[in-house]
């Protein structure tokens, strides 16, 4: 059966406004099945977990089925899934702890191509230990970051890397198997951020190479929360700073707190609704995921090629950054209109496309185009040809806006 993108989205009320969402990078729609688990959850009795009531057994319930939800989705057991506010937040705890066990002289690697939230908490935790940070380049022309970039920041004194699995700015994707295997290679952890990723592509932790790894439901249909996960035996030798009397078990002894139940039950259904995009795929949820996830991919190449074609027919736009294999993510600017002032005339059309460097101020800086940045443009699961369509439209106009000043 062809991806039946009416279907999905019939299942997002946000959608009904008419209005064309190209912002999903930031944070994608919400489906109904979604939106009723939340709301589910948080109509019946709900306790600290536990065993001994309903409220207890439903927040068990609701953890349990939310780690073997995300599992499935990573690639990686339930045992090792973590929940916590944000990526960034679980990325800086886990910067914290593992620079507890850095010494002065000691390296990390962080890149230029990199969310900040891949960056900074290393770099501070980084600063913090005495150790000393190294930065892997990408080539501004392609916006390819490739492994001799990172592997000439590495040595003998390297004890992380830190790398993204899709640019959130212009969607490279590096090769991170072979960036892995040079980090191994150097006797240092590899760290991955697919909080871009996980939205377009799926999850295989051990593919990837990843030690540990970070995500955000909200990018991919779900509530506003962070994932953690990670190799089971890395994480086991970790130690967290946490309460004393908090549960030292993995994983609950990284998290801090009584966890959201509401939002787990949310990330839950995301999944499921993530492992229904291929309506005829079959088998364990891991299975399901892995056809949808490649029907995903087809749908969105397709809609990527439509749009580049099309930003290549209207005179005056510059795409920054051009990956041989990137995620569904295009930053362009446009000559004599500043970003912001793209994306009001966008939105004044109906057309939700945000301007700015999105928080990859290095890789922005690198592409030469300051705090201004660029309009990106981001797919989803319910993107369209009509929405393409209706955004090249619009950009259409601008320019025949423009030549009307001249």
């Amino acid at each position: 059966m062809p991806y039946d993108v009416a279907a999905i989205r019939a299942q997002i009320p946000a959608l009904a406004s008419g209005s064309v969402r190209f912002d999903s990078p930031g944070g994608t729609q919400t489906p109904r099945p979604v939106i009723d688990a939340i709301a589910g959850a948080l109509a019946e009795p709900l306790a600290n977990r536990g065993g001994t009531n309903e409220g207890e057994r439903n927040a068990e319930r609701i953890v349990t089925e939310a780690r073997a939800a995300l599992g499935d989705l990573l690639g990686t057991p339930p045992d090792t899934v973590v929940f916590g506010r944000s990526a960034t937040q679980l990325t800086y705890d886990l910067s914290r702890t593992l620079a507890g066990t850095w010494r002065p002289g000691d390296e990390i690697v962080v890149t230029r191509l990199d969310h900040d939230a891949n960056i900074r908490p290393w770099t501070q935790a980084a600063e913090s230990a005495g150790a000393v940070v190294r930065w892997a380049d990408f080539d501004p022309d392609t916006g390819e970051l490739r492994p001799e970039h990172v592997a000439a920041q590495l040595s003998a004194r390297t004890r992380l890397v830190a790398v993204t699995a899709a640019s959130n700015l212009v969607g490279t994707r590096p090769d991170l198997p072979s960036i892995a295997a040079l980090t191994h290679d150097a006797g240092a952890l590899f760290h991955v951020d697919a909080v871009g990723y996980a939205a377009h592509a799926l999850v295989d932790l051990a593919a990837l190479g990843a030690d540990t790894l970070v995500c955000s439901p909200y990018k991919f249909l779900g509530p506003h929360l962070g994932v953690l996960t990670g190799r089971a035996a890395l994480l086991d030798t970790l130690r967290p700073d946490k309460l004393l009397p908090s549960s030292d078990a993995v994983p609950e002894r990284f998290e801090l707190g009584t966890l959201p139940y509401e939002l787990l039950a949310g990330a839950r259904a995301a999944v499921d609704v993530l492992a229904g995009l291929d309506p005829d795929a079959r088998g364990s949820r891991r299975e399901r995921l892995t056809a949808s996830f490649a029907a995903l991919e087809e749908h969105e190449h397709a809609l990527a090629e439509r749009l580049d074609h099309g930003l290549a027919d209207l005179d005056g736009i510059t795409v920054h950054g051009r990956p041989a294999s990137p995620s569904p993510v295009q930053l362009f600017t446009v000559a004599g209109h500043r970003p912001a002032d793209v994306t009001r005339h966008l939105a004044a059309h109906d057309v939700a496309a945000p301007a700015g460097s999105f928080y990859a101020v290095e890789a922005a800086q690198r592409l030469g185009l300051g705090a201004d940045g660029g309009v990106r443009v981001g797919l989803a699961p319910y993107s369209t040809a009509d929405d393409v369509d209706r955004l090249l439209t619009a950009l259409s106009t601008l320019r025949r806006m423009r030549d009307s000043r001249a």
